[in-house]
């Protein structure tokens, strides 16, 4: 019988450069994504992504990471069904077209930088920052806070990066599913709900 991991089990998987699966509740979109901390972000991660998961690759920050980089809101006003908080997309200005697996690679490697500028970066290009909320999955359940909770909770640096799991037919991959491919792919798979608890656990919330 499938059993989730525990979250200590995925962020210790996060700190030794693995991806995880992280899937949110049923009544909200009901999909998992493949996520990881952008520090160890690789060309073969991102083909990972690419060519399995198939979706939007994303690259979840906090909000000082996306100040300190001026990534603005790519719209003035959001009306995404959930309120992703995405920023204009960008490209390393190291980077040529910007859309191999290299050089996305590149893009999120430079995010998570110190040394980095915001002219370090041309805009728009593919790699798509998405700005958590303050207050993270306490503000709002989605993958981005997800995301950058876990990072925190990990002690790894706030950016990280994120796609959805689509299936074969190219509808949204399910949890049922989902399961299969946690043990296929052989990673640790965890649901918001428990990052949730979690966090309520460890700051004694009630």
């Amino acid at each position: 019988m499938f059993q989730y991991n525990k979250v200590e089990e995925a962020l210790a998987a996060l700190k030794a450069g693995e991806m995880i699966i992280v899937s949110d509740d049923e009544n909200r979109e009901n999909e998992g994504d493949l996520i990881c901390a952008a520090e160890f972000i690789s060309p073969e991660i991102i083909n990972f992504m690419a060519s399995e998961a198939k979706g939007l690759i994303c690259a979840p920050l906090s909000e000082t990471y996306a100040k300190n980089l001026q990534l603005e809101a790519m719209v003035e006003k959001n009306t995404d069904n959930h309120g992703t908080a995405f920023t204009v997309s960008v490209d390393h200005i190291e980077t040529s077209t910007g859309i191999s697996a290299f050089e996305r690679a590149l893009t999120i490697k430079k995010l998570v930088d110190a040394e980095s500028l915001p002219s370090d970066f041309r805009r728009p290009g593919h790699v798509f920052p998405l700005i958590a909320k303050k207050n993270g999955l306490f503000e709002r359940n989605g993958h981005t806070e997800a995301t950058v909770d876990l990072l925190r909770l990990a002690g790894l640096k706030e950016v990280g990066v994120c796609v959805e799991i689509m299936d074969e037919d190219g509808t949204m991959m399910h949890k049922e599913k989902l399961k299969e491919k946690a043990q296929e792919w052989g990673l640790k798979y965890i649901t918001i709900k428990a990052i949730q608890e979690y966090l309520k656990h460890k700051m004694n919330y009630k």
